[in-house]
C-alpha cells in the first residue's frame, strides 16, 4: 500500500510538470495586427506557413502563438486586406507588427501579362487589369464565361448557330482576343470560339486582361485583347479542398483540389464535374419557345513543381476535359481535350533569368449516336509548341528581354471537303526593353516579326510610356496588332444546313490593327478613379461575304471568306472604386463603344454602346466568422446595327438589340476559416426577354443557388 502511495505521488508530480517539459522547447511569439494608419484590426488570422500553427487575433489585434525554436514565415491576413509577410525567429520574435493595406483596387497584385516580366499593378506600364481568386470565389462562378459577364462591361456572350457560345468585347469578335493558360495558347475552336467550358475556375490565381492589340508579345490573334489565366500553386505543406454546388434547372456543380510542398516537390490537383439539365425559355410576348441543351462536363488538372536546386526549377502540367451536350435523344455533342507541358525556370544570375518551355494540346470533338453506342470522330485539332524567354536586368534600371517561339498546328475538321485535314507551322522572335528613367518615367518598347507557313511575315512594333507624380499614373501606349487567317478560313468547304454552302479562301490577306490607348489612375486612402480611352484602326478584316457567282444545287450563291476594308472602334472604361472603415465597398465600371465604318459601309457590330458593372458590398469578420453580402448587377443598353437579309444576298437590314438588366445579391460566409457557404439569388427582379433572340440573356427568371466549400487543412490546424 506504501508502494501504490509513492507511486501515485510520482505520478501525480510527473503529470503536474509534465507542461514544463513542453513548454521548455517553445517560445511565446507575440505581436499586433494593425492599419497602415496604426489602427488595430480585430480578429485578423495569424498563421505559420507550411505548419499546423495559428491563431486568431483578438478584439484589439493583439496575438501569440507558441512555437518551437526554429524560423519561421508567420502571414497576417483579414478579409478586404492585403497580406503581410514575416521570416522571424521564435526566440527573439517579440513585439511584431503586421501592417495591412486595405484591398482596394488590387494595386499590390503580381501581373506579368503586359510585359512578361513580373510586375506590381501599380508599376506596370501597360493598362492591365486584374481579377482575383477573392473575385472569382465570390461570383459563384463554374467557367470564365461567368466570371467575364458579370466583372467586365463591355463584354457579351451571345448564340451563335446551334446555341454555341460566341464572345463579343469591343466590336471585336472571339477570333480577335487571345485567351491563354499561364500563357499558352488553346487549341480547338468553335465559331471562331474558344471552348469557354473547358476552363474552369477552381485552380485559378488570377486573370489577368490587356485591352488593345498585343501582338508584339503574343503574336496573331491578339488584336482586340489577351486574356491570360494565372493558375494556382500550393502555400501550404498540405491542403485539402471540396466543394459543391447546387442550382436551377438541376445545375450542379462537384469538385476538390489536393496540394502538398514537401521537400522539393510541390504539387496542386484539380478534379472538378459539373452539369445542368435541359430547359426551355418561354418569351414572354408570342408563343416562341427555346430549348436550352443541358450538357456535363469533367475537368481534371494536375501541376507539378520540382526544385532542383535553389535556382531551378521544373514545372509540369497536365490535364484533361470531357463535355458532352444533350442535342437530341439519338445523338450527343461530345468534345474531349488532352494537354500537357514541361517549362525550366533557371535564375542564372543575380541578374539573369532563363525560361524554356514545350507545350501539348489537343482537342477533339465528336458525335455519339446512342442507338449505336459509337463515337464518331470529326475534329481533331493538335497544337505543339515550344517557347525560349531570357531576361536581363541591367544596373541602370533597364531589363531587357529576348524570346522566340515556335508551333505545329494540325487541323482535321468536318468542316473541310472528304473531312480532310491541313496543317501549318509558326515561328516568331520578339525583344522588349523596359527602362526606368527616374521615379516619374518608365519606358517599354518592343518589336517581335512572326513567320507563319500558310501566310507572310509580320511585324509587330509597340511603345509604351508611364509618367507618375504622387497618387496619379498616366499610362500611354502604340501597338500593332494582326490576325493571321486561321486554317479553316482558307480551306473551308461545308455546307451549312442545306442552307447554303460556306467556301474558305487561300488568297486571304493577314488582318492588321494599330491601336492607341491613353490612361489615367488615381487612388488616394480609400477612394480611387481609372479612366481610360481607346482607339483602334482595323485593316483588312476577315469576315463571310455572299457572293451570287457561286450557285449551288442548294442556294442561288454562296458564302466566301474575304477581307474587307475595315472600320475604327472608339472606347472608353471608367472604374470608381471606395472602402469604408466600417467594412463598406463599392466598385462601379462603366463601358463606351462607338464603331466608325469607312466608305459609308454600315454599322455591323452589335455590341452596345454603353454597359455598365455595379458592386456594393458590407464585409465583417467576428471571431471565427467572416461574412460578406455582395449586391451586383450589370446594365446593358440598346443597341442599332445592320444584319443579313432573308435569302443573305445582302446585309443591309436594320435590326437592334433592347436594353435590359440583371441584378444579383449573395452572401458570401466563412466559419473557422475551414467552411466556406455562399447563397445567392439571381436575376433579382425577375428580368425576362420579351422575344428571345440571340443575345438574350440565358434566364427563365429568378434563380437561387447555394454553394458549399470546405478547407479541410484548416480544421487539423492548431489554434491558440
Amino acid at each position: 500500500m506504501k508502494r501504490l502511495s509513492v507511486i501515485f505521488v510520482c505520478a501525480i508530480f510527473l503529470i503536474s510538470i509534465a507542461p514544463l517539459w513542453v513548454m521548455a522547447g517553445e517560445y511565446s511569439v507575440k505581436g499586433q495586427v494593425i492599419t497602415n494608419d496604426g489602427k488595430p484590426l480585430p480578429y485578423a488570422y495569424v498563421s505559420v506557413e507550411g505548419k499546423a500553427y495559428a491563431t486568431q487575433a483578438d478584439k484589439d489585434g493583439r496575438f501569440t502563438l507558441q512555437l518551437p525554436d526554429g524560423s519561421y514565415t508567420i502571414t497576417a491576413h483579414l478579409l478586404g486586406y492585403k497580406s503581410d509577410v514575416k521570416k522571424v525567429t521564435a526566440s527573439n520574435a517579440i513585439g511584431l507588427s503586421f501592417i495591412l493595406d486595405e484591398d482596394l483596387i488590387n494595386l499590390k497584385t503580381l501581373t506579368v501579362t503586359g510585359t512578361r516580366t513580373p510586375r506590381l499593378l501599380s508599376k506596370t506600364p501597360v493598362v492591365t487589369q486584374i481579377i482575383t481568386r477573392d473575385e472569382i470565389q465570390k461570383t459563384d462562378a463554374t467557367n470564365l464565361k461567368d466570371v467575364l459577364t458579370e466583372e467586365i462591361p463591355g463584354l457579351e456572350f451571345t448564340f451563335s448557330m446551334d446555341q454555341q457560345v460566341s464572345l463579343t468585347m469591343s466590336g471585336l469578335g472571339g477570333q480577335s482576343i487571345l485567351i491563354l493558360v499561364d500563357g499558352e495558347r488553346l487549341a480547338g475552336e468553335t465559331l471562331d470560339n474558344a471552348d469557354y467550358l473547358r476552363l474552369n475556375t477552381d485552380d485559378i490565381e488570377r486573370i489577368e486582361i490587356i485591352k488593345g492589340a498585343a501582338s508584339a508579345l503574343y503574336g496573331s490573334n491578339s488584336v482586340g485583347a489577351v486574356m491570360n489565366i494565372i493558375t494556382r500553386h500550393p502555400k501550404e505543406t498540405w491542403s485539402t479542398n471540396v466543394n459543391t454546388h447546387f442550382g436551377a434547372h438541376g445545375e450542379q456543380r462537384h469538385g476538390g483540389s489536393v496540394g502538398f510542398k514537401t521537400g522539393a516537390f510541390t504539387s496542386l490537383t484539380n478534379v472538378q464535374t459539373n452539369g445542368i439539365d435541359t430547359y426551355t425559355i418561354k418569351d414572354i410576348e408570342g408563343d416562341g419557345r427555346t430549348t436550352m441543351y443541358g450538357n456535363r462536363q469533367w475537368n481534371f488538372k494536375e501541376k507539378l513543381t520540382y526544385q532542383i536546386n535553389k535556382n531551378n526549377f521544373l514545372v509540369g502540367h497536365a490535364g484533361y476535359y470531357f463535355h458532352q451536350r444533350d442535342y437530341s435523344d439519338y445523338k450527343k455533342n461530345r468534345a474531349r481535350d488532352f494537354t500537357g507541358g514541361l517549362r525550366w525556370q533557371s535564375k542564372l544570375g543575380d541578374r539573369d533569368k532563363l525560361n524554356i518551355s514545350y507545350t501539348f494540346d489537343r482537342y477533339d470533338k465528336s458525335e455519339y449516336y446512342t442507338s449505336l453506342e459509337k463515337d464518331f470522330l470529326d475534329y481533331k485539332n493538335v497544337q505543339n509548341s515550344i517557347r525560349a524567354l531570357y531576361t536581363h536586368d541591367f544596373s541602370c534600371g533597364v531589363t531587357w528581354i529576348v524570346g522566340g517561339d515556335a508551333m505545329s498546328d494540325y487541323l482535321m475538321s468536318y468542316q473541310f471537303d472528304d473531312n480532310g485535314s491541313h496543317s501549318q507551322c509558326t515561328a516568331d522572335v520578339f525583344t522588349q526593353g523596359e527602362w526606368k528613367i527616374d521615379d516619374h518615367w518608365n519606358l517599354v518598347g518592343g518589336l517581335r516579326a512572326d513567320w507563319l507557313s500558310k501566310s507572310s511575315w509580320n511585324v509587330s512594333p509597340k511603345l509604351t510610356a508611364m509618367y507618375t507624380v504622387g497618387n496619379l499614373n498616366i499610362r500611354a501606349s502604340y501597338s500593332r496588332g494582326f490576325r493571321a487567317p486561321t486554317l479553316k478560313e482558307k480551306y473551308m468547304n461545308f455546307d451549312m444546313g442545306s442552307i447554303f454552302m460556306i467556301y474558305g479562301n487561300t488568297n486571304l490577306r493577314t488582318e492588321r490593327s494599330h491601336s492607341f490607348t491613353l490612361s489615367g489612375e488615381y487612388a488616394y486612402k480609400r477612394y480611387s478613379i481609372t479612366a481610360t480611352g481607346y482607339f483602334n484602326i482595323m485593316n483588312n478584316e476577315i469576315s463571310t461575304l455572299w457572293d451570287p457567282s457561286l450557285v449551288t444545287s442548294i442556294s442561288n450563291g454562296s458564302m466566301v471568306y474575304q477581307n474587307i476594308d475595315g472600320r475604327d472602334l472608339v472606347g472608353a472604361d471608367v472604374t470608381l472604386m471606395g472602402r469604408y472603415p466600417c467594412g463598406i465597398g463599392a466598385k462601379v465600371s462603366y463601358a463606351y463603344f462607338h464603331e466608325i465604318p469607312r466608305h459609308g459601309n454600315f454599322k455591323y457590330s452589335d455590341t452596345r454602346p454603353h454597359s455598365l458593372t455595379v458592386k456594393v458590398d458590407y464585409r465583417k469578420t467576428l471571431r471565427n466568422y467572416e461574412f460578406d453580402v455582395i449586391f451586383s448587377g450589370r446594365v446593358l443598353s440598346s443597341v442599332n446595327y445592320y444584319t443579313y437579309a432573308s435569302d443573305y444576298s445582302s446585309r443591309d437590314v436594320p435590326t437592334s438589340s433592347p436594353a435590359y438588366s440583371i441584378w444579383k445579391i449573395a452572401l458570401s460566409q466563412r466559419i473557422h476559416r475551414a467552411f466556406n457557404l455562399l447563397l445567392s439569388v439571381d436575376n433579382l427582379f425577375n428580368y425576362r426577354s420579351k422575344i428571345f433572340e440571340y443575345n438574350s440573356p440565358v434566364t427563365t427568371g429568378t434563380t437561387f443557388s447555394g454553394t458549399l466549400s470546405v478547407d479541410i487543412e484548416q480544421i487539423f490546424k492548431k489554434a491558440n
